[in-house]
């Protein structure tokens, strides 16, 4: 069916690709004076942020303090965060809150005080939580997302992926700059051309690399690869951190069992019985992370079990249904009660800490383009994400950047003369089946070579596997018309590669990053980022302009 050129292409002040809470925020932020754009790849609750049990980290506790938290998440980050983005997302923290409460997000609180209910996480040394139950993701993205169905200056397109970023540089202009982006509408089957003043990168991470992931299947790296195509720098993509405790059945596909129950006093067993987390960390199971999680890798493998329990059972079955009551659902669904007896639990991939290296306001390395949440690299998260700070840094990020950018838009202008997408030398494909083949293979040996625990060894055949899919990936896209299943893959791939070659460069041990061969952190200099360039890099000041 031959569609019409006016469908085929649409202006836009800002167009904002993904519709978690980073993408949302930034939205509503920038909604009241100006004409937004939000791309969303399927329904427009269907995010990362939807499935966020934990919390949000702020301080709020008399007993607290912003110096205590940034302390907290410098610890957590194992001398890799930034101090300015760290301190920066923390004082921002309560306004970033209380805008939400604004909203109407409907947080718990203290039946005695009445105030915000503030709970305790791994890594965390004072109670700064602050949730929605144990569904605080849902909570927030219901609320925005209605606010955003609300808003008259919010035009919202679900089940639509970007295809690339429309660049100058790739139309042959001098001047480097975004100019909005290819993007399939999988409804129609078609690619449409959005040209944006603004154009901002909000898919979230990239853990559907890994066969075990407690993320929806829409968290494919798109932004990453997309950033990194359009000659962005990415930082730390070795730095994936595995959640301690999802769910373990054949059914649940990974459902995750939030950390607030082990800061509410779950303790973690072996097939036995017996606690374990003692012997590993001082902290137990209120360790970061990244400790918890090889814990339980190291004990799985010594024991060669399938899995390890959870167990909050010494608590009153009144407090575990009123605290967690969709996970006690989710658990009575498979056959599990949570207030008699330990779950079987798993690691699983949870979180990308590196992504899109951007300023303080989400400024990307190409002018135009913007990075927020967990597809940007801010220096927040250092080697180890913790527990309830990627919320806040969505919040904080998706603030930061609506203000610098409604500050430029009377100096831009619309980009003009954008060409269609072409398509007249591809094809329907008749190998489906290459897509599906390559899209497990790669799960698979990312899960075997680049996981929990790595060598020098695992990730040379992890980047040989790299190389070979790349390449029949291109040739693939070369000649077939785009579909949705070849552009997660196409960008799940380079991911993967980006994730290898980082690996690759870090010869030591530190955060998220465990290798045999260097176990130890490299006490001989300085903690170091790992930064790639693209080849198509253009160094220029990241002012966002």
């Amino acid at each position: 069916m031959e569609h019409p050129p006016q469908a085929r292409h649409r202006d836009c002040d800002v167009l904002i690709v993904g519709a978690g809470a980073a993408g949302l925020t930034l939205a509503l932020q920038l909604a009241p004076h100006v004409r937004v754009t939000v791309l969303a790849k399927s329904a427009l609750l269907e995010s990362s942020t939807l499935y966020a049990q934990g919390g949000v980290a702020a301080v709020f506790d008399e007993q607290d303090s912003i110096d205590s938290h940034v302390q907290d998440t410098l610890e957590a980050g194992a001398g890799l965060c930034h101090l300015d983005a760290v301190r920066f997302t923390v004082e921002h923290s309560r306004a970033a809150i209380e805008r939400l409460v604004a909203a109407g997000v409907p947080f718990t609180h203290d039946e005695t005080t009445h105030s915000l209910h503030l709970t305790r996480e791994g890594g965390h040394s004072h109670r700064r939580i602050i949730h929605a139950a144990d569904s605080t993701g849902r909570a927030i993205e219901t609320t925005l997302a209605e606010l955003v169905h609300r808003h008259p200056n919010i035009d919202v397109h679900e089940r639509h992926i970007a295809v690339d970023l429309i660049t100058a540089a790739k139309l042959g202009r001098s001047e480097p700059r975004c100019l909005g982006a290819y993007v399939l509408d999988r409804e129609h089957g078609m690619v449409k051309t959005f040209a944006a003043r603004f154009t901002v990168l909000a898919t979230g991470g990239a853990s559907k690399v890994y066969l075990y992931t407690s993320n929806p299947d829409l968290s494919t790296g798109d932004g990453i690869a997309m950033g990194w195509r359009a000659g962005c720098r990415v930082a730390n993509m070795e730095f994936n951190q595995f959640h301690p405790t999802c769910l373990y059945h054949p059914k649940a596909k990974s459902f995750l069992v939030t950390e607030a129950l082990r800061g509410e006093g779950a303790v973690l067993r072996l097939p036995d019985g017996s606690r374990f987390m003692p012997r590993f960390d001082p902290r137990a199971e209120l360790a970061p992370r990244d400790i918890v999680a090889r814990a339980i890798d190291h004990e799985m493998k010594r024991l060669g079990a399938e899995c390890v329990y959870l167990d909050i059972s010494h608590k009153p079955a009144e407090f575990i249904q009123s605290h967690f009551p969709t996970i006690y659902a989710k658990c009575l669904e498979f056959g599990f009660d949570l207030s008699r007896e330990p779950i079987p639990v798993v690691p699983a991939a949870h979180y990308t800490c590196g992504g899109v290296m951007t300023d303080l306001n989400g400024a990307t390395d190409l002018p135009g383009l913007y990075a927020v949440g967990e597809t940007a690299f801010t220096g927040l998260h250092g080697a180890n994400r913790m527990a309830s700070n990627s919320l806040l840094e969505c919040l904080v990020f998706g603030q930061a950047a609506a203000e610098q950018i409604r500050a430029q838009l009377e100096q831009i202008a619309a980009p003009q003369g954008l060409p269609q997408w072409d398509e007249s030398r591809v094809t329907d494909s008749d190998e489906e089946v290459v897509v599906s083949h390559n899209w497990e293979e790669l799960r698979h040996f990312m899960w075997d070579y680049v996981g929990i625990v790595r060598t020098d060894k695992r990730l040379q055949r992890a980047k040989r596997r790299a190389n070979l899919l790349l390449g029949e990936i291109a040739e693939y896209y070369g000649n077939f018309r785009v579909t949705n299943d070849l552009l997660e893959l196409r960008n799940l791939t380079l991911v993967a590669d980006l994730i290898i070659r980082s690996a690759m460069q870090r010869k030591e041990s530190r955060g998220l990053h465990y290798t045999l061969d260097y176990p130890e952190p490299d006490a001989s200099r300085q903690p170091q980022d790992t930064i790639l360039v693209p080849p198509n890099y253009r160094q220029a000041p990241r002012s966002g302009g």
